[in-house]
């Protein structure tokens, strides 16, 4: 054997070797695919591991969309060096570096974390798009560029977000963006037959991508020379076809069986022998190693021509650079917010784009945009024209009608850095967005989502357009933080928190935002509102507490004089944030929550679910809306100043009588 072929043994011995001694993982994708990420690895990655600023912004991104490939990927970080045999051994064990599907921030090396299929090309396509979006935004010139590669399987493209991602990417233009495609033929259930009939290649070719295809994939020199030849073709994203036999070298080699199934010991014996295993588990030859001698080479020499690029700018130069790089400080941000004038009666939606375009003033690498609702959700920056393939330098990101892509490209934006990415659409089409908003949360990835049209009172666009339960189910997202504000100062606040938390990867951010008109509170302040909750009026002796969010802060301060008129003094508690108020001390919770809990009652145009957890007496929306004016609506489901007081008035009766 050949320095190399030690090499593609050695990686497909430890997929063996970690997926027999956990009972569990995904050895089929993994065997057949090892030549090709083995070719990728020696000849064209470009990283630095072991040496001084791994995570430096010019070296290459690498995401495998098909997560469940994840011994593989491990395995070659174990012969890179950043993984130990101690950490394949702990391979899907509580606490280990190796767990099931890769996940960023637990494993050196793993750029995204992947498992639902399809999102990893998505957040590739984020990723290249981030990387050209800079070098045409940052105020400098030859920036060096680095690639984004992507290896995923059937799967993937059985998943609708990739033919989002693929037709977005080769609608930009996106040249450094390189897919490896493994070919294998199967799935979990079947023969990927059953479920698959179209012709990839020509289903990229219509994308305009470039396409290369290589009929045996287990030759590791043709998959590189093949990568090798696409690099030189430009203006287009490359898609590279590999066609292999899954569970290669298996008693299941070419089954669906050999998808998700480790061998166990004597069916492992077989294949390694199959494979030119000959050592014993979790060795490897130390000429595999040598094989991989480009690759760290080429890692070195790549990190100190950054390094020089970076030294040879001027001094003011280099400053602005990195601080474009890592945005804003927090007392910049909140300078700018603060210089945006509240207007007497305005929907926060509008309140949402003049902060934006505020934040866009003092933060260049703030981009985004909207699933093609920009004039609706008003999330085009002032000043600022389109990004595309001919105006990289744009700050207006045109998704298309592509919520689940936009989503996750904002994932691959944020993992890549130096963005602050942020996307928008109507509340109800959240649910097309839901796994990747999720994603975003289990990575920490300082993601913005602005959702508007965020109540009944969206009128006569009718049930399929009034949302109900979407704001409930993001609120349950661990890590998400949700924002309704009720007016300019409660936004400005729920910008500021965005930012702390993008900037010191703390999680993703959402806002919910009215179309309609909202009045500005006489109470509220951005000093107030940063802590998830503030009160509305003074009353000393109050015998209810109203808490509501958004448009119904309003309309709940309304409830409250007319309750007062009969007797029943009401305190009103603004809680635009429901995570931002759960996390304050005890103290303040309590402060803000001082009655009773079977004397507190909330207010939202929206499902009641979870605001048990504050009110014994949560009023919402029960079943679906439904279409007419706003003022028709709102008055049918009782959300008039009349209405919700007669309710509140007879709950409360209810409550003292049954003291």
């Amino acid at each position: 054997m050949t320095k190399e072929e030690l090499a593609i043994s050695a990686l497909r011995g430890l997929v063996i070797d970690m997926t027999n001694k956990a009972n569990s993982g995904h050895p089929g994708m993994a065997l057949d695919a090892a030549p090709a990420l083995f070719a990728l690895y020696r000849d064209h990655l470009v990283l630095a591991p072991g040496l001084e600023g791994t995570s430096w912004m010019g070296r290459d991104r690498f995401v495998l969309s098909a997560g469940h490939v994840s011994a593989l990927l491990y395995a070659m970080l174990h012969l890179t060096g950043l993984l130990s045999k101690e950490d394949l051994m702990g391979f899907r064990q509580l606490g280990s570096r190796t767990p099931g599907h890769p996940e960023r921030g637990e494993t050196p090396g793993v750029e995204a974390t992947s498992g639902p299929l399809g999102q990893g090309l998505a957040q590739a396509v984020g990723m290249a798009f981030a990387e050209r979006t800079i070098r045409a935004r940052l105020p400098l010139k030859d920036v060096p560029s680095h690639r984004t590669y992507c290896l995923l399987g059937d799967g993937c493209l059985e998943e609708g977000v990739s033919q989002e991602a693929i037709s977005f990417a080769g609608k930009e233009g996106l040249e450094n963006l390189f897919v490896l495609y493994d070919e294998n033929g199967s799935t979990l259930d079947a023969n990927t037959s059953v479920s698959m009939k179209e012709d990839v290649p020509l289903r990229f070719l219509s994308a305009g991508w470039n396409v290369e295809i290589v009929e045996d994939g287990e030759d590791w020199h043709k998959v590189s020379e093949a990568l090798s030849s696409l690099k030189e073709r430009k203006g287009r994203p490359s898609l590279l076809l590999f066609r292999t036999r899954i569970g290669k070298g298996t008693a299941y080699e070419g089954m669906n069986k050999a998808h998700g199934k480790p061998l166990g010991e004597e069916l492992g014996r077989e294949a390694k022998r199959n494979l030119g295993v000959s050592w014993a588990p979790f060795e490897v030859p130390e000429e595999a190693k040598e094989a991989l001698l480009p690759f760290f080479e080429r890692g070195r020499k790549a990190k100190e021509e950054y390094d020089l690029w970076l030294a040879g700018l001027l001094p003011e130069e280099r400053e602005k650079a990195l601080h474009l790089l890592e945005g804003p400080s927090l007392p910049e941000v909140k300078k700018a917010l603060e210089a945006v004038p509240a207007k007497e009666k305005e929907s926060t939606r509008s309140c949402s784009f003049r902060a934006l375009s505020a934040l866009a003033a003092i933060d260049p690498l703030l981009i985004g945009g909207s699933a093609d609702v920009a004039s609706s959700v008003l999330t085009d920056i002032k000043g600022e024209e389109p990004i595309s393939k001919e105006n990289p330098g744009g700050g207006i990101t045109r998704y298309g009608i592509r919520e689940f892509l936009m989503a996750a490209m904002n994932n691959g934006m944020a993992l890549h850095g130096g963005i602050r990415p942020y996307g928008g659409c109507f509340l109800v089409f959240s649910d097309y967005m839901k796994n990747a908003i999720r994603m975003s949360a289990l990575m920490k990835a300082g993601a913005l989502y602005l959702f508007s049209h965020d109540s009944l009172a969206v009128g006569e666009d009718g049930p399929t357009h009034q949302p109900v339960e979407q704001l409930a189910a993001l609120r349950a997202i661990p890590g998400l933080e949700c924002w309704r504000p009720a007016d300019m100062e409660e936004l400005k606040a729920s910008y500021f928190r965005f930012y702390e938390r993008a900037l010191n990867g703390l999680g993703p951010t959402a806002i919910v935002l009215s179309r309609q008109d909202l009045p500005t509170l006489p109470m509220t302040s951005f000093e107030g509102a940063l802590h998830g909750a503030s009160f509305l009026n003074e009353e000393k002796d109050p015998k209810i507490e109203i808490i509501a969010t958004g448009s119904e802060a309003s309309l709940a301060l309304e409830a409250a004089r007319i309750l007062k008129e009969k007797g029943i003094p009401a305190l009103v508690l603004s809680m635009p944030s429901m995570e931002r108020f759960r996390a304050e001390k005890e103290e303040f919770r309590r402060r803000m929550l001082p009655l009773p809990y079977r004397f507190r009652f909330s207010l939202e145009m929206l499902s009641p679910a979870l605001w048990h957890e504050w009110a014994a007496h949560p009023i919402g929306v029960e079943g679906f809306g439904a279409s007419g004016p706003m003022k028709d609506v709102l008055a049918r489901y009782g959300f008039t100043p009349e209405g919700i007081a007669e309710r509140i008035e007879a709950l409360y009766h209810e409550e003292c009588e049954n003291a």
